[in-house]
């Protein structure tokens, strides 16, 4: 898995070893993220490993598999693989004023070449039957203006998804995205640090939360497990229900609900949206 030393990436790591996995992970600017991220695995009694990989050179993959199968071939006796998940990302903010073509180069280096390049080497060590998940992203079907080159990008990878799905197929290799909405990390923490922000998003969250990364984790680990085995080509947004009436206005009003006693107390409640 790649960008695995916080966030999303994290929870996955720990949750796919939960569940049996030996875990590599990559991690490129923060060595000591991906380190607690292996102290956690091993803590929950799972088993990972960290390797540095800048996704900005695609030329650089060939030898990142290289140094996994060595790895793997110590820890496991075989290099095979039976998952592959492309998670890493880079921030996206910045609207169309503020792009440079560098800028640019960089976004899609990393949340679209570098899938491509990744399946491309994994494909003579991933098992039949086995699975690919892209991280994706809510951006990619409903692109955000303050981030229109990363919406760009995340549509790339559902795009992909789907080619690879057609081209994998005939191996019994399934191959889907997951696109979270708004989720609790630290890449959107300035969001958060405004309450009016933070009330706007809920409101436009049918389940009336942030999510959280664990909320991802357990999706990617049903696409990777037995469970899993029909679903391919597919985006599954894992958003809460954002903006499922983006043209509705988001109501308030006061109601009797129950209480975490069971008693009935009086509060506010978001209004059931109205489509329209």
């Amino acid at each position: 898995m790649t960008g695995g030393s916080r966030g999303i990436g994290r929870s996955i790591a720990t949750r796919l070893a939960q569940e049996g996995a030996t875990v590599a992970l990559t991690y490129n600017a923060s060595r000591r993220g991906a380190e607690e991220t292996v102290a956690a695995v091993e803590r929950s009694g799972g088993s990972a490993f960290a390797l540095h990989a800048d996704l900005v050179d695609a030329k650089s993959i060939p030898e990142l598999f290289e140094q996994a199968d060595r790895e793997f071939l110590r820890r496991t006796g075989s290099n095979a693989l039976d998952l592959l998940i492309n998670n890493a990302g880079n921030a996206g903010w910045g609207g169309l004023m503020d792009a440079t073509p560098d800028s640019w180069d960089e976004m899609f280096a990393v949340h679209a070449r570098a899938p491509f390049f990744l399946v491309q080497s994994a494909l003579s060590r991933l098992a039949d039957g086995g699975r690919v998940v892209n991280i994706s992203s809510a951006a990619a079907t409903r692109p955000m203006r303050a981030v229109p080159v990363y919406s760009m990008a995340k549509a790339s990878i559902n795009n992909l998804t789907h080619a690879l799905a057609m081209e994998l197929g005939p191996r019994g290799i399934t191959v889907n995205a997951v696109a979270p909405g708004w989720t609790r990390t630290d890449m959107n923490a300035a969001v958060r640090e405004s309450t009016d922000m933070v009330t706007a998003i809920e409101a436009d969250t049918s389940l009336g939360r942030f999510g959280e990364a664990a909320d991802i984790a357990a999706v990617v680990a049903f696409l990777a497990s037995e469970e899993g085995r029909w679903v391919t080509a597919q985006v599954i947004e894992a958003s809460g229900g954002y903006k499922l009436c983006p043209a509705a206005a988001a109501t308030r009003g006061a109601r009797e609900h129950a209480g975490p006693s069971g008693v009935a107390t009086t509060g506010t409640y978001r209004r059931p949206r109205e489509c329209r």
